[in-house]
């Protein structure tokens, strides 16, 4: 006699990447972020978006890594009700994604051309230092809380 297979949920909630300047690597970090939003059941378009943002931010957060902290560390991590990703470098107090990005992205929050950057993927974006580390946290909200769903 045979018993059914019990279903164990195996998908990780975070996935940690530790990745060096190069835009496939960028690329690899934007296809975690699209394997967690299709987990998540989002629409195929804000998919895309949340893609092409994350691999933006990565790109531009290689800009502030240097000789003697050469690493990017990527966090992407599903919640019920968001996806957060943590671009986090350590060595000098910037922000992986710069200050005027963020400024920029802000300004399209509050109504001038809102959907229309590479940040229109996700809903927040977010800078502290930690422990002699800079990180940018973006966030998408999943449901009715999203704004470019």
């Amino acid at each position: 006699m045979f018993h059914s297979p019990m279903t164990v949920a195996t998908e990780p909630k975070t996935i940690c990447l530790q990745i060096d300047a190069d835009s496939r690597l960028a690329a690899a970090a934007g296809g975690v972020a699209r394997y967690l939003a299709d987990g998540a059941g989002m629409e195929n378009p804000a998919v895309a978006r949340l893609q092409f943002t994350v691999v933006a931010a990565c790109e531009q957060a290689f800009q502030n890594l240097d000789a003697g902290h050469p690493h990017l560390e990527v966090s992407l991590t599903r919640f019920a009700d968001r996806i957060e990703v943590a671009l986090a470098h350590r060595g000098e107090s910037a922000p992986a994604v710069g200050l005027d990005t963020i400024a920029g992205f802000a300004a399209q929050l509050g109504g001038n051309s809102a959907g229309t950057s590479a940040w229109s993927g996700v809903d927040r974006v977010q800078y502290e230092t930690q422990g002699g580390s800079a990180v940018t946290r973006l966030t998408k909200y999943l449901g009715p809380a999203s704004s470019a769903a």
